[in-house]
């Protein structure tokens, strides 16, 4: 069985690929997708971010996770 965090990052990816099409809802998404991991599932969802979005919403991405990963 898969432990909570893994669960939280397949969710977060999966409402963060439905949000994509809109920069607000995206960053809303991925803000609060960073409140529900810890500290090393949030670097592997970065990682993946911007691999899959990165082209698009980097400045997004690195702006969300400057600030999450600060406290």
């Amino acid at each position: 069985m898969m432990d909570q965090g893994r669960k939280m990052m397949e969710f977060s990816k999966q409402v963060l690929h439905k949000v994509s099409f809109d920069r607000l809802l995206f960053k809303k998404e991925l803000t609060k997708a960073c409140k529900w991991l810890g500290q090393s599932d949030q670097l592997v969802l970065k990682a993946w971010c911007l691999a899959t979005f990165g082209h698009v919403y980097k400045d997004v991405i690195m702006e969300v996770f400057e600030k999450t990963m600060s406290r």
